[in-house]
C-alpha cells in the first residue's frame, strides 16, 4: 500500500495541471470573448483560486513531512 509521502507528489501534480487548465480555458475564452467568457469568467477565476490553494496546502504538507523526517 502507499504512503502518504508516495500520494501526495501526485496530487499536487493533478492540482497544479488543474489550475494550469482552467488559466488555459480562461484565457482562451477571454481571447475569444464570447458568451461563455461574459458567463463564466468569474467562476474560472474562483476555480482557479481553489486549485492553486490545494496544491499550496498539498507543498505545505510535503514540505512540513520532509522538515520532520
Amino acid at each position: 500500500m502507499m504512503g502518504m509521502q508516495t500520494v501526495l507528489p501526485y496530487l499536487m501534480g493533478i492540482a497544479m495541471f488543474a489550475t494550469l487548465a482552467v488559466v488555459m480555458i480562461g484565457i482562451i475564452s477571454f481571447a475569444v470573448h464570447g458568451n461563455f467568457y461574459r458567463r463564466h469568467s468569474n467562476n474560472l477565476m474562483r476555480l482557479r483560486v481553489v486549485f492553486q490553494g490545494i496544491a499550496l496546502v498539498i507543498f505545505g504538507v510535503l514540505m512540513f513531512g520532509f522538515v520532520n523526517s
